[in-house]
This record gives C-alpha cells, structure tokens and sequence, in this order.
C-alpha cells in the first residue's frame, strides 16, 4: 500500500519545474539516485502513478521531489502543478538503478538532472564533491535547474550545454561525440547517464566509441 504524504512546502525553481517537499512516511528509507512511483491522493488519480526521484537526503526529516510539468495534455504532472500545500501525494516504495559507484562525469538532459541531485547533495555532505563533473544539456538557459547550486557545489567541473540558445557561460550545442572528446579527458572513469531515451543511446554509443567501459555506464533501465 503506498504511503499518504502531505505537501508541507512548494519552491517555484524555473517556468516548469517546481519543487515539493512532502511529510516523510514513518521508516520510509531509499539512496541517493532512487526514485518511487507517486500518485495524487484526489479522487481520479490515485491510479495515475508516475516515477519520480528523490532529490533530499535519506537523512532528512522530509521527503522532496523536482518536478517538470507539462502542460500539453491533461497529466499526472499537470495536476501536480496545480496542488497546494496541505494536498497529498501516495509515496510507493523506492527503486532505482543510479547509485553512485566511484567518481566519474554524470550526464544529464533537462529533468533527468533528478537522480543526480540527491547524489550531489550527498557528496556534498561527505566532502567528496572533488573528482565528479556534471555536463547539463538543456534547450534554453531558463530550463536549466538549480543553476547557482550547481555552479556553487562544482565550480568549474559544471558545464551547462545550450542546443536552442546561445549565451555567455553556456555551451552551446549538444552532447555529441565532439562535446566529449573536448570536455573529458579520461574516459576510462564512472559515467551517469539521465535524461530523454534518445539521449541515454546517443551519450552511450558516443561514450563507447571513445573507449568507455560500457560496465561502467550507469543509466536508468
């Protein structure tokens, strides 16, 4: 039976993505990069289950979710972006295949940046920032996610990648075989992959064409 979890906070962090900070059930655990089926406790939805990760700590006394919302059709994430605080989310148990196994470069596309908040924020916490990159794609500057944090926890090691915009302290483009040669000089590391399907084949293939370990390739599957 999935968890009820009320809504205490609600953070707008750019135009489509907002990020909830719900009660933590009593012993409910995950890892860092894990994430769990969630549904709206409103009538009508409780069946709509959809994954989202955990983007706090597994020490926190709350639980938190970044979530993107798209308003194109009548969804699951549409109707999360209309709740208050005080609704409630039902909280299935967590699952996941991104955990963090060594220093390496993580990859991400637009919302697939999630899984690699929470390990962040835990290598933060640990002082093992040092050794780990972030190359973040996304179409435009205001869909990138947590820009500052992400800057502040990684300095240089944090590269943010443009496809539909050119501005100053962006790349511009996208992650492709030629991004990579440029931006990793060793590829015999960890890599994180999240993002679009698409995205995970193309960032892989490119990878393993440069001399990656396709065992040390992490991605959803």
């Amino acid at each position: 039976m999935p968890d009820k979890a009320k809504i205490v906070d609600i953070q707008k962090l750019t135009h489509d993505v907002k990020q909830f900070k719900v009660e933590k059930p009593n012993g409910y655990s995950f890892e860092p990069g894990q994430a769990c089926e969630v549904a709206i406790n409103k009538e009508g939805w409780t069946e709509e289950k959809r994954p989202f990760t955990f983007t706090c700590l597994p020490e926190d006394d709350h639980l938190e979710f970044v979530i993107k919302s798209y308003h194109d059709h009548d969804g699951v994430t549409k109707e999360i972006d209309s709740l208050k605080v005080g609704d409630e989310l039902l909280v299935d148990e967590s699952w996941g295949a991104i955990q963090y196994q060594g220093k390496g470069i993580f990859i991400a596309g637009g919302a697939g940046v999630t899984p690699f908040i929470a390990i962040f924020k835990s290598l933060k916490a640990q002082g093992k920032v040092d050794g780990n990159s972030l190359l973040f794609a996304n179409k435009t500057s205001k869909d990138v996610i947590l820009e500052d944090w992400f800057e502040n926890t990684l300095g240089e090691n944090f590269i943010s990648i443009l496809d539909q915009e050119e501005k100053e302290g962006h790349a511009h483009g996208r992650i492709d075989k030629e991004f990579l040669q440029k931006h990793v000089s060793d590829f015999k590391q960890e890599f994180y992959v999240c993002g679009p399907e698409p995205m995970i084949k193309a960032v892989s293939k490119a990878l393993e064409e440069l001399g990656a370990n396709p065992e040390a390739i992490v991605f959803e599957k």
